[in-house]
């Protein structure tokens, strides 16, 4: 029997013409290729990192040899989460196991974990916005991995922070075990109601890339 799930949450960002984005990238380019009233239909061109907005990373984005992200399995993709509440936290903190360990409980092996800062109501080409997200420790990250998880999601622009001292730890703890990150996700203030959700986040099948953009949806 189908599982029938009475609410459906959007967690991904919207992706438009000079969208934010990591900060060495260039900006997001929109047009249209064709328009209704010139050609009698409507075509649109986008042009992007695929880095961008809400997306996946794959091992190969760190790794020359790990897996890129079509060759991931798509079954992977889905599963239980825990929503884990850190809003107010400060900006530019470390996440490390002391956030962590309060849900130590509620994360079982196989699950997602979706770590809510509140970053994502910040979106927007701001200093703050682009410098000083919370972000994932290593130390941080090999807990995660310890707790046996198979995807982690962060609202921020990536899973680690800005710089070389904070951004490739989390990559490397996680992504060489072929854990799946998930970056500048949304969380609808409606979702926070809840511990537990189903979550699907299916990347676009980009042959070669190291990541891809995601709609990432809860389901409750």
């Amino acid at each position: 029997m189908m599982q029938k799930f009475e609410k459906v949450f959007d967690m991904s960002q919207p992706v438009f013409h000079n969208c934010p984005g990591w900060p060495t990238y260039e900006l997001t380019e929109v047009t249209y290729e064709a328009i209704n009233p010139k050609d009698g239909f409507t075509a649109e061109v986008f042009k992007m990192n695929a880095h961008t907005a809400t997306h996946l990373d794959a091992p190969f984005h760190f790794f020359p040899e790990g897996k890129k992200i079509d060759e991931m399995p798509i079954e992977g993709f889905q599963g239980e989460a825990v929503i884990i509440d850190l809003r107010g936290i400060a900006p530019d903190t470390g996440i490390t196991s002391e956030h962590l360990k309060p849900y130590a409980d509620k994360i079982k092996e196989g699950d997602i974990v979706l770590m809510n800062t509140g970053w994502c109501k910040k979106r927007a080409m701001t200093k703050e916005y682009y410098y000083q997200w919370p972000y994932l420790t290593g130390e941080g990250a090999e807990w995660l991995h310890e707790k046996g998880v198979k995807g982690v999601g962060i609202d921020g622009l990536s899973i680690g922070g800005w710089g070389p001292d904070k951004g490739p730890q989390p990559h490397v703890v996680l992504l060489s075990k072929e854990v799946w990150l998930l970056e500048e996700i949304d969380f609808p203030d409606e979702v926070m109601a809840y511990e537990r959700v189903y979550f699907c986040c299916f990347p676009l099948k980009l042959q070669g890339f190291g990541g891809a953009p995601a709609r990432a949806v809860a389901m409750v």
